[in-house]
């Protein structure tokens, strides 16, 4: 048989539906529509985008384009939580902006929760994002 196709069946069962689960943190705001916050699939963790609506309020934190940003981090922060990770988990980012002339401001403060061997990370302008929003980042997490 051929090697890689003996590696995929052995590796098939860790993708079961069985060892995927939804992840949940009351800390960060509740989904807008038909996803999850997260979803573990073994030992994986992808983060739904996070836009910087306050948890507990449901409003849109957007005094400026930092606060924003701090906001979207700390959602993300509460989600990898619920499943007992961190930031060090984080293997793979996606940020998107509204207005590429905001990426200075975004890189500084994500920079403040990835000071040592960041993950890999694109950034790519959009022409909107949910509820007006400037900012929203979603996260692949391994542990």
């Amino acid at each position: 048989m051929n090697r890689f196709l003996l590696a995929g069946l052995l590796l098939f069962p860790l993708l079961a539906p069985a060892q995927r689960r939804t992840v949940f943190s009351a800390e960060a705001p509740p989904p807008i529509g038909p996803y999850s916050q997260g979803v573990l699939a073994g030992n994986t963790l992808y983060v739904a985008g996070q836009i910087a609506l306050v948890g507990s309020t449901g409003q849109l934190q957007n005094a400026n384009v930092r606060a924003e940003t701090l906001q979207v981090m700390n959602n993300l922060a509460a989600v990898l939580k619920a499943a007992d990770m961190t930031f060090a988990h984080v293997v793979k980012v996606t940020i998107y902006l509204t207005d590429l002339t905001d990426f200075g401001a975004v890189n500084a403060v994500y920079a403040e929760f990835f000071k040592e061997n960041p993950p890999a990370r694109e950034t790519v302008q959009v022409a909107a994002l949910p509820r007006g929003a400037k900012v929203e980042i979603s996260c692949v997490a391994v542990r």
